[in-house]
């Protein structure tokens, strides 16, 4: 990426409000721009492969095959995918299967 691209983003949130107020802040940001949002884990997959973005925000809790799963899949094609995790999962267990993924 060189200096006057923009870091793209992948938003997988199934909350509507949620994915709007995450695209709406990184917008504003000069250096980033929202290219794709999913609501499932299959349309993470898919839009991944489509957009290869810099960095995704994954929620873990989405439709479909979830977003640990899309994780595992997403990193296997391209094992230097980077992933942010947005959760509200509370068990250090979860955290440490994101991890591993």
């Amino acid at each position: 990426m060189n200096e006057n691209e923009k870091m793209k983003i992948l938003i997988v949130e199934d909350h509507f409000l949620a994915r709007m107020a995450l695209a709406t802040v990184i917008n504003t940001q000069d250096d980033m721009e929202v290219v794709a949002e999913a609501e499932s884990g299959e349309q993470a997959v898919s839009l991944f492969k489509e957009f290869h973005p810099a960095i995704t925000l994954m929620d873990l809790r989405i439709p479909g095959i979830g977003g640990l799963e899309a994780i595992k899949i997403i990193r296997k094609d391209f094992p230097k995918a980077r992933i942010i995790v947005l959760t509200n999962y509370e068990g250090s267990e979860d955290i440490y299967r994101c991890l591993q993924a």
